[in-house]
């Protein structure tokens, strides 16, 4: 029976393991070519025990796209960093499969002076008052050509395969699908026509290899939206791929109207694709790559076990923590730093800079946000509360061999990441505060409960750093009758339990979780906000943002929007519209959600007496990713 650590075969291509570091995007040089910051990325991957290394997607060509946040594998001039990519990977007995794209279509960035192209006249995804240009068949037969050119050159670079880049609405896919492609030509209508473009593609690869480098496919086998492509279609396309060569299918699901689909949230459950690649790998004889949350040991392993998938590609996770693989080959699952879901590595693309990580300050700085080597180590550590900041920087002191002493106020660790992630469907983020606690213990932190921090203690011990890390509080805004409400944290930690009839005063993503929270347990919720929509100002990626707002309207939750409230009563709240007129919403369930206030007390009286850092929200409200980086550099550049 195989297992996650077991050889596999594509094509003729040896895999030393069934993991695959999925395709993800990374930043690029002025001419297309991969940065060096890039290449110790992916060799941190192959270093951390990934079988199969796989990279973003390469732009092939910028003929039609215009330049694209992608590298390029379209001239000689790419070679030489490719080539470096490929040896430092294969150097830790991993493999390099280069993912190849002919283009984005219609989810192109936009220009107005120069629409993308696509396979009809159709609507640009990002500005719907654009129109795509269409592409001629000497177009496709161009782009075709240029991918089959930049499978040569990944062969002269000495990567051992390919992926053709035709998932999730980009361009290929765009082509396979009838809602966007109307092509009456040999390029459109019947499925196989609609095919063609991805087929000419796999074709060109094979005529320039002499037909000896693996094909891999990335392919959107449902589309996720009702109107769209269902999995009876994609099916029917992964047999089609199969007779076409393709070695190993990678499956996939969503598209930008749904990306969270493809790019999963905190918001989805585990192996939320699991059903799907079941009835592709059921369909084909040939290997069948799968993904979607599949970061938990025990799943994963499963998957290779049950024979539901033949590899599987893990993305965020592998960003999170490089070194999965070998910690569950070790049997060390404690030690695995966990993804939480947030999408801030997204994000970043969405930017327009490198990969960034929550949970992994080094993240695309291997090299230069390392821990230095420590040259003393008799040096004493205080860290003022438990929060993600905190406890990031009392780990990360503790693998510089100071002495750490944390104090917090409470009874547990972990701040106001308990609001975060109690509710269901937030559960991956007490797992990072499982993560800190358990790795404290083993690095010998001493954390003091119950201790509630003095300037005068403080400053009456001799410390070499202190971290003030002592977190925010919930901001109670001057409504007649607040005494009626309580705060979200209050609900969201379980501490206090609603009513039937639930109002959220705050439509921000505190209000929205909190609101999504509530009505797993109220019979309705309403969410009230000022601005003319809820999560204007929220501070996260688009998938979470999509995510989020379907789970609001699964959950049936109403939203009033555009109002004040301005009287909170015992059986209810009063708001004013944008007219002036008054409303009453009755209710019996009052819930704030109105951001946060730092608590600062302590820096202002230590100031001036004492060097210390601020971390996370006592600097000011902020988000994990801040907090965690906060912590971590604090220590890193202790001298």
């Amino acid at each position: 029976m195989s297992n996650l650590f077991s050889p596999m075969y594509i094509g003729n291509l040896r895999i030393k393991n069934r993991i695959a570091m999925a395709p993800m995007h990374t930043n690029y040089e002025a001419d297309g070519s991969y940065p060096l910051n890039a290449i110790r990325y992916f060799e941190e991957r192959a270093k951390g025990g990934a079988g199969l290394v796989m990279t973003g997607a390469n732009v092939v060509s910028t003929k039609y796209d215009g330049k694209r946040p992608s590298p390029e594998i379209s001239s000689l001039a790419h070679v030489e960093r490719m080539a470096m990519l490929v040896d430092r990977v294969h150097a830790y007995g991993a493999k390099v499969c280069f993912q190849l794209s002919p283009g984005a279509g219609r989810v192109a960035v936009p220009n107005p002076a120069n629409p993308p192209y696509s396979a009809s006249e159709i609507e640009e995804f990002w500005a719907p008052m654009i129109k795509c240009q269409v592409l001629s068949v000497e177009d496709i037969h161009y782009l075709a050509d240029r991918v089959g050119f930049a499978a040569w050159l990944v062969n002269k670079a000495g990567g051992d395969m390919v992926e053709l880049h035709a998932y999730g609405g980009y361009l290929l896919d765009q082509f396979m699908s009838s809602q966007w492609n109307h092509r009456t030509d040999a390029y459109g209508g019947s499925l196989d026509n609609r095919m063609r473009f991805p087929l000419e593609c796999i074709a060109a690869i094979r005529k320039y290899t002499n037909g000896k480098m693996p094909i891999s496919v990335k392919f959107t086998a449902d589309q996720g939206i009702e109107g769209f492509r269902t999995l009876d279609e994609g099916i029917q396309m992964a047999k089609i791929f199969e007779q076409a060569g393709v070695d190993i299918l990678h499956c996939d699901r969503g598209v930008y109207e749904a990306w969270y689909q493809a790019i999963p949230t905190v918001y989805q459950k585990h192996a939320y694709n699991v059903e799907m690649i079941k009835k592709i790998k059921a369909s084909v004889s040939i290997p069948v790559m799968g993904h979607g949350k599949l970061f938990d040991p025990s799943q994963a392993t499963s998957m290779i076990e049950e024979n539901i998938c033949d590899m599987i590609a893990l993305g965020h996770q592998e960003i999170a923590d490089p070194y999965w693989p070998e910690k569950v080959k070790k049997g060390n699952i404690e030690d695995i730093v966990p993804c939480i879901g947030c999408n801030e590595c997204l994000n970043s693309a969405f930017n327009g800079t490198h990969p960034v990580c929550s949970v992994n300050p080094t993240c695309f700085e291997e090299d230069a946000f390392a821990l230095p080597e420590t040259q003393d180590t008799h040096r004493n550590v205080l860290i003022v509360g438990a929060g993600a900041g905190g406890m990031e920087a009392a780990i990360t002191a503790a693998k510089r061999g100071y002495t750490v002493e944390v104090w917090e106020k409470k009874d547990r660790v972990g701040g106001n990441l308990w609001g975060a992630g109690t509710a269901p469907f937030k559960h991956d983020v007490l797992r990072l505060i499982t993560y800190y606690e358990t790795q404290m213990k083993k690095l010998g932190v001493q954390v003091v409960f119950h201790k509630e921090a003095t300037a005068e203690e403080i400053l009456a011990n001799s410390y070499d750093k202190v971290i003030l890390s002592t977190g925010a509080h919930s901001f109670m805004p001057p409504i007649k009758g607040i005494e009626y409400a309580k705060e979200s944290l209050a609900y969201l930690e379980g501490n206090v339990q609603p009513g039937k009839h639930v109002v959220v005063i705050g439509g921000g993503l505190v209000g929205c979780e909190t609101a999504c929270f509530m009505a797993e347990k109220a019979e309705d919720v309403t969410i009230v906000e000022m601005l003319p929509d809820i999560l204007k100002i929220a501070d996260h990626c688009k998938n979470n943002d999509q995510a989020l707002r379907a789970m609001i309207d699964e959950k049936h939750i109403q939203k009033v929007c555009g109002v004040k409230v301005t009287e909170i009563k015992e059986d209810g709240i009063i708001y004013q519209d944008d007219q002036a007129n008054l409303h009453t919403l009755p209710c019996d369930t009052v819930i704030i959600a109105s951001g946060f206030r730092s608590n600062n007390q302590l820096i202002k009286e230590l100031d001036g007496k004492i060097d210390f850092d601020i971390v996370g929200d006592a600097n000011r409200p902020t988000k994990i990713i801040n907090a965690v980086k906060q912590g971590y550099h604090a220590i890193r550049t202790m001298k």
